[in-house]
Formats: structure tokens, sequence, C-alpha cells
């Protein structure tokens, strides 16, 4: 039946590359990729900060009902990251924390939901990675329909099944399958670059020269030297 469908995942990236991603700033990732995806400024993270990095399983649900992350949470591997388009409704709860126990006893690197969660407080003081649009007391139904390891679009940011998903305090983003290796020896070299940065503040030699120069080239009045 359409929309109401679990599909195989296919491909997923390696747990080499979520291990060399885990290392490198989301706000690096995001520069090198034009600054141009983002999974959206209301997906926050939930929990105590730990970095999230993993291969998308992904979830489309009905708003309100989460009969399909269940099935989910039990097809899931160890290190997927569920990934759970909820329609961005807060009025229930998708998810709380007997379902992220579960997760966590399983193994799996962390949950997503363009949606709201509940138990707010225990979630937010535990490392497994949940990050929400919002919260609410009110629980789920579970009804269905749905569908598990399809195309999903948070904010237009597109996810598909075993892509790279990354989040830190900064938000999420998606690291398409075929361009992690591109942009893996981007963001490093972006992060590295930004450390040389820190570095020369530290020791009161960072050169601003540039913004007078970026001033001049865009066409600013400055008043005269002298």
């Amino acid at each position: 039946m359409i929309g109401f469908e679990i599909h195989t995942r296919k491909r997923a990236v390696s747990a080499a590359v979520v291990e060399q991603f885990r290392r490198i700033p989301v706000a690096n990732i995001s520069d090198c990729m034009s600054r141009m995806t983002a999974g959206g400024a209301r997906l926050r993270p939930m929990h105590d900060g730990t970095v999230l990095a993993g291969p998308a399983l992904t979830v489309r649900c009905r708003p309100g009902d989460n009969l399909m992350v269940h099935k989910a949470l039990d097809l899931a591997v160890p290190g997927d990251v569920i990934v759970v388009d909820a329609g961005g409704d807060l009025t229930n709860a998708i998810i709380g924390e007997i379902m992220t126990t579960y997760a966590a006893s399983r193994g799996i690197a962390g949950i997503v939901i363009n949606g709201a969660i509940r138990d707010a407080g225990t979630i937010r003081r535990n490392p497994f990675p949940v990050y929400a649009a919002g919260i609410t007391h009110r629980g789920p139904y579970k009804d269905g329909p749905g569908e598990i390891n399809c195309t999903i679009a948070l904010d237009g940011m597109t996810i598909e099944p075993g892509d790279l998903i990354v989040g830190d305090e900064d938000g999420l983003l998606c690291v398409p399958y075929d361009q992690t290796d591109a942009l893996y020896q981007a963001a490093s070299a972006k992060h590295a670059a930004e450390e040389q940065t820190m570095a020369q503040i530290a020791a009161g030699k960072l050169d601003t020269s540039w913004v007078d120069a970026r001033l001049k080239a865009q066409g600013c009045v400055m008043p005269s030297q002298g």
C-alpha cells in the first residue's frame, strides 16, 4: 500500500566514515556544503550534548503516530540513527523515556524527530542523542500509516536511507552517501584552518586586514586617514 510500507535499505555509510566525521564540528561541514543544507533551526538537541553521528534509518509517519517508529527500533542495527519525519507537528509526542532507553540498549546511535518528544527531563540528563522540534506531555497514537527506509526531507534537507547524519549543539546535517569522501577532506581542512585562527588569536597575531579589503571591494565609503 502506498504510504504504508517497509522498504529495504540498500546501502549505508561505514563505521569508519562515521568516526571520521564525529571529530569535525557540524558548522565546519556545513560551510563546506555552501551553507545551503540544514535540518531546520527547530530541531535542537534534547540530550546532554553528546555528538551524534551514524547512517540514517529513515521513517515517515503520520503526525502524532509512532507505530512505524516502534518498528524502526526493532529493524535498526547498532550505530544507526533513526530519523523520523513526523510532519513537524507538536501536538503529540512521538517518543519518550521508554523508547529512548530501548534504543540505547540496542546500540542505536540516536534519534531525530521532526516533531515532539516527552519525558524531556530524563532525556536531557542522558547522553543518548535525541533531536526534536519540541516537547509535549501528550502521548502518541499507534495506528499508522507510515514508511521505513524511504526518502524524507526536513526543512528542505533531503535524507536518503544510509546517508550520514551528524549533529552537535549547533544542529543537524545530512551528508549524502556519495559525497562523504570529498566533504571529509574539505571539512577537515576547514577545521584545521579554524584551529590555526584560534591559535593566532591566543598569540595576539590575528590578521584582520581582510575586513577593510572586503569593505573597499564592496564599495563602502571609508573615513579618510590622517
